[in-house]
């Protein structure tokens, strides 16, 4: 049936469930690697669910970890960051699942502000589960501000259809980044004009 339709995630799962009942984890394993290596699935999140969850239920950690990370350089996801540091949390790791959530914030930067809400909220819930006073003020001080702002619509055919509100998210990241970039190009700036007075003395000494 696989040489027939490679493409499907349940037979793949269905066949790897079938070998890990018959106790042969290592026949498991193989069947979950080939897998993953199809070059089109139907499902592919599911599949790579139930070779994480195999990996975690015998217990190889450093293995699902690996499956993680390869999953990762495949996909930004917010859900597979989240799931990353929620098996870190739930085998005791609070020092790896910070890690984890360092990681995406920073990967997530460039991603819909949405997305970017809710990893911090995660963190946050982990935080005051499993964190300290100092750990958790860390992560409210990254919390955005839920600001209102209006934008002009437009109706289908181009004309212009009023106003609407909605709310934005200012992120103290982005904010210091913007500083960041700012004092990058006064000093830019500052260089140039520093070479345009050196040449201009340069000509004047030639000159003289």
């Amino acid at each position: 049936f696989l040489e027939f339709a490679p493409t499907n995630s349940m037979t793949w799962i269905k066949f790897a469930e079938l070998e890990t009942l018959l106790g042969d984890a290592d026949r498991a394993r193989a069947v979950f690697d080939i897998a993953v290596q199809q070059p089109a699935l139907d499902m592919p999140e599911l599949l790579w669910k139930s070779f994480i969850d195999f990996e975690v239920t015998q217990e190889e950690y450093d293995r699902a970890r690996d499956l993680y990370e390869s999953l990762l350089s495949k996909t930004n996801h917010l859900k597979v960051w989240i799931s990353l540091a929620e098996f870190e949390q739930s085998i005791g790791h609070m020092d790896r699942t910070r890690k984890v959530f360092e990681r995406a914030n920073t990967a997530l930067e460039s991603s819909e502000k949405e997305e970017r809400v809710m990893l911090l909220e995660a963190w946050r819930d982990a935080e005051r589960q499993f964190g300290d006073a100092e750990s958790l003020a860390r992560v409210e001080k990254m919390m955005p501000k839920r600001v209102k702002k209006r934008r002009q619509i437009q109706a289908d055919d181009g004309v212009d259809a009023g106003w609407e509100e909605y709310f934005d998210y200012i992120f103290p990241q982005d904010q210091a980044a913007k500083g960041s970039f700012k004092l990058l190009e006064a000093a830019a700036r500052w260089r140039a004009a520093q070479a345009e007075r050196e040449k201009a003395a340069m000509e004047a000494e030639g000159g003289g």
